[in-house]
């Protein structure tokens, strides 16, 4: 009998489930329907970028994907697995595989530099502290951070490196899945790149999968190998896909589509006018 032959990288990535599965996920706050009927497939190894303006529910996504946040209905899948059907113990347990780099960059204002990268390791692992002090110290010099910093309290340092040292501790697990919350607001030109880069270096990892919600599309470009687009559900049909967009930036910039256009181009058009019917409504109301 012939023996097959192997199936190439880009075929068995193919024929592999995706590290991450939402299905037909709706969020509600009360009455309010933030996300609808998303759904999307995540490959291990890949970068994918979450456009849109703000209020239309990217933060929730993410959220929503390591189980902080219980869907209306639909599910989302870590590895195959269901998060709906996860105890907290579980949850947990779970969530040490991800790493979030949040957008205020969240460190606890009472503990030091170190002691906040090392966070993850005293909770999750039986690391010595000689062995954690050691893990500290390479991420700092991955990220970019002096020896000086580890001392002090974030307030005692800038924005750039409170989102660095974010980084860095979303990093202390070596996680499968990292998630990022707008991770260039608030920064300069230069520091954004920074960050670019770092997120560039990060995904060199083996294996690692990048969840990106920004709507800087310098970012987008510089990172994403792939990226979709949500819209505000305030302004879509009942029928309507929240997803607007999904693809690769080279379908994004051939895309004719109006919505995404005046996004990708950071035109305001009529979106004053709107704004201001929206608050009459809701006055009214």
């Amino acid at each position: 009998m012939p023996v097959a032959a192997p199936l190439p990288a880009a075929s068995r990535e193919q024929s592999e489930p995706p590290l991450l599965q939402v299905e037909r996920l709706s969020v509600r706050f009360g009455t309010q329907e933030v996300l609808r009927d998303i759904s999307l497939d995540i490959p291990a190894g890949q970068t994918l970028a979450v456009l849109g303006e703000s209020g239309c529910g990217k933060t929730v996504l993410l959220k929503a994907m390591i189980g902080l946040i219980r869907p209306a209905q639909g599910e989302v899948r870590f590895e195959g697995r269901p998060l709906s059907r996860m105890g907290e113990r579980e949850l947990a347990h779970l969530r040490t595989r991800y790493g979030f780099v949040f957008q205020g960059a969240a460190l606890f204002d009472s503990m030091t530099i170190a002691d906040n990268i090392s966070f993850p390791i005293r909770e999750h692992t039986r690391l010595s502290a000689a062995e954690a002090s050691a893990i500290v110290i390479s991420l700092l010099n991955e990220v970019g951070l002096p020896r000086t910093v580890l001392h002090k309290k974030p307030v005692e340092i800038s924005g750039g490196m409170r989102k660095r040292a974010g980084l860095a501790r979303a990093l202390a697990l070596d996680p499968l899945l990292i998630l990022y919350d707008e991770p260039t607001t608030g920064l300069d030109p230069i520091m954004s790149d920074v960050i670019n880069q770092l997120i560039l270096r990060v995904r060199e990892r083996p294996r690692v999968t990048s969840v990106v919600v920004t709507h800087d599309m310098n970012t987008a470009r510089t990172v994403a190998d792939r990226i979709i687009m949500l819209y505000p559900l305030t302004r879509l049909a009942p029928d309507d896909s929240q997803i607007v967009f999904s693809g690769t930036l080279d379908d994004l910039d051939r895309t004719t589509d109006p919505r995404i256009r005046q996004f990708v181009e950071g035109r305001a058009g009529n979106r004053l006018t709107e704004l201001q019917d929206e608050q009459s409504l809701e006055e009214r109301a």
